[in-house]
């Protein structure tokens, strides 16, 4: 007897026989049962599903003499033999895959004409459907809509995007589905039990997930692997013969990572490399591990796990030592190396590079924790064990300054001093983080009624100005000469922000008017003159050549007629330090306002034409030009 492979030998011949649709045979056959069968059916899903059988077993049952009581075909009427036999006449099938012209959709139409010669119906089934043409799509559109009532067509495709809008609008839709791996571990068991085959349960979920959900996949690895292992069918022999990474590789190799042991991890791929299998292919095969162990974690996902039971078991151990955020920066670091890996140069060395990166992954996720931790260590020791105002028996600065303040009543002008946190005075040794007051620093952002936010529009304080000429003001007061210079190395104590800016306001009044009131828009002008000629670069001199400066007080405003201008002078680090020294005002500041309406500082540079462009510019002026360049027939060079 020849042999005949086990898709076309176990092919359903029932409903109840059809492996995973169960939603589309149980509403065709409410259909039959209520007498409401459409005249057009659309079929589709992924290759290997069920779509021909099912449209064969419909054809088969519309055309049944004796219905059985659930609406399956007989199997033994004429009308079931003759198409079991191939030769019924009143079912017709159609690859469109090689008959997808206009003349082979006439030819359909042609036999929808004559009535069926036995049984009730005439069905057409048109597989790959998608493969018709345009113009044999619009030849079969009015019979498809408008069938004589014994006709009745099942189309099925696999790509039902292809497929024109004005067939789908004619056809009732039935999606079929992938077929689970459980439900194909299901069926090649009943396979071997009719077969006489012992198969181990592992190796036949490895087989379900080959076929990627299509059934006809699955039984076509069956028959391939049951001619290499005969009556026994094995873990290892379908790993061996479908060049599959054995789960095991997986779980020792996560075991490696956990324990961080590079060592291992390195012979375990070179061990991978040596079985013949690709990087790729261990990287995705680890990605999926990966995902069954995050899977693991919850009881609820659990059910996603599509392996044995037994592996399940394998799975859930392993994935309580793994920790979730192990799991997930893994997983991050497999998708970046296979989307990477066809780029690599070195292919081997790409995926050693993220299997190091995953080996140390716990040592990256604890070291912010521990850094966190240390930074907590260092803020709450220095409050509890140092002291950051100086001691009053070893300070004279304190002695002087807290007598005074135990006779007078805290106001509401001058806060009293916390009695619970230090002051924020940071240690000498940190200098980045030194709170010096100095008769430089702005304190009018304290101050919200002093003066109109109009005058504060973007200021601009590039650089630290140089106050040494506002100093001796300042040291005439006592008690600021004390806080500049604390005796025996104690620290300063902080003064409150009132007194500190009522200082700033008495030296600016005191020094201030004296320099502000000697200048001009001529002195400012030449200042602004010496800089542009100080610099070397071009274009910005061009910019600060065609910008309106006036003076205001101590701040220069200045006007500029586009942004790129205003960028420019921004970024001129040197101009605000250059005109403080210049003018001898240590709190200049500059004020950018941007005019539109000014033309651009940097005119346009004129466009260069080209020789045809010169020439037809000359043609314009005397045309004469044109009859010499006829006359002597030139030509441009480039021509």
């Amino acid at each position: 007897m020849a042999f005949v492979v086990s898709a076309r030998k176990y092919r359903p011949a029932r409903f109840d026989e059809v492996v995973g649709q169960e939603h589309v045979s149980q509403t065709l056959k409410k259909a039959l049962q209520t007498d409401h069968v459409a005249h057009a059916f659309l079929f589709c899903g992924p290759r290997g599903v069920g779509k021909t059988t099912c449209a064969r077993i419909l054809a088969k049952v519309l055309n049944c003499q004796n219905t059985t009581k659930d609406f399956e075909p007989c199997g033994v009427c004429d009308s079931c033999k003759a198409f079991k036999e191939n030769a019924s006449f009143n079912i017709m099938e159609l690859d469109a895959a090689s008959n997808n012209s206009v003349e082979h959709i006439r030819t359909l139409v042609e036999q929808v004409r004559f009535q069926p010669q036995q049984g009730k119906y005439k069905v057409f089934i048109i597989d790959e459907v998608h493969m018709l043409s345009q113009a044999a799509f619009n030849a079969f559109l009015k019979t498809l809509e408008e069938p004589p009532p014994y006709a009745i067509f099942i189309l099925a495709t696999t790509e039902k995007h292809k497929i024109i809008p004005t067939i789908l609008s004619r056809c009732q839709i039935f999606d079929f589905k992938r077929i689970q791996v459980k439900d194909v571990v299901d069926h090649l068991q009943k396979i071997c039990e009719q077969e006489g085959i012992e198969a181990d349960k592992d190796a036949l979920h490895i087989i379900g997930q080959k076929a990627d959900g299509a059934l006809r996949d699955a039984l076509s690895i069956f028959d391939r692997i049951t001619s290499f292992a005969g009556k026994k069918i094995t873990y290892e022999d379908v790993i061996t013969n479908l060049n599959v990474l054995d789960y095991d590789y997986f779980f020792r190799f996560t075991d490696a990572l956990l324990t961080e042991d590079l060592q291992q991890v390195m012979l375990i791929f070179d061990e991978v490399l040596r079985n013949g299998f690709e990087g790729e292919l261990f990287i995705n095969g680890l990605a999926e591990h990966l995902r069954n162990l995050l899977v693991c974690k919850d009881q609820e996902t659990l059910r996603l796990l599509e392996v044995s039971d037994s592996l399940k078991d394998r799975y859930r151990q392993q994935a309580a030592l793994a920790p979730a955020s192990f799991v997930l920066t893994a997983l991050n670091l497999c998708n970046e190396c296979d989307v990477n890996y066809k780029m690599a140069r070195s292919k081997r060395l790409h995926v050693e590079m993220a299997l190091i990166k995953m080996c140390f992954i716990g040592q990256a996720l604890q070291l912010p924790v521990n850094n966190g931790q240390t930074t907590a260590r260092q803020q709450v020791q220095p409050t509890a064990q140092e002291k950051k105002t100086p001691d009053v028996s070893t300070s004279p600065v304190s002695a002087q300054k807290t007598a005074p303040e135990k006779t007078e009543a805290p106001t509401q002008d001058t806060p009293a001093p916390p009695l619970v946190s230090p002051s924020p005075i940071v240690q000498a040794e940190e200098p980045e983080e030194d709170f010096e007051v100095t008769p430089d620093e702005d304190f009018s952002e304290y101050e919200m009624d002093s003066e109109p936010e109009d005058q504060f529009e973007e200021p601009e304080i590039l650089e630290e100005p140089d106050l040494s000429d506002i100093e001796p003001p300042l040291a005439e007061s006592p008690q600021t000469s004390t806080l500049r210079k604390p005796k025996n190395g104690s620290l300063p104590t902080l003064q409150s922000l009132d007194s500190l800016h009522a200082e700033i306001e008495e030296a600016e009044s005191n020094r201030g008017p004296q320099k502000t009131a000697k200048l001009s828009q001529e002195d400012l002008e030449d200042a602004w003159t010496n800089y542009i000629e100080s610099i070397d670069k071009d274009s910005v001199k061009t910019i600060l050549k065609g910008a309106t400066i006036s003076m205001e007080g101590t701040q220069v405003n200045a006007v500029v007629g586009s942004a790129l201008a205003e960028s420019i002078i921004r970024q001129e680090t040197g101009l605000m330090e250059f005109l403080r020294n210049k003018l001898h005002v240590p709190l200049l500041s500059l004020n950018l306002k941007l005019d539109p309406t000014r033309p651009n500082a940097a005119p346009a540079k004129p466009k260069r034409l080209t020789e045809t462009e010169k020439y037809w510019a000359m043609v314009a002026a005397n045309p004469l030009v044109a009859e010499i360049r006829k006359r002597f027939d030139l030509n441009f060079e480039n021509e």
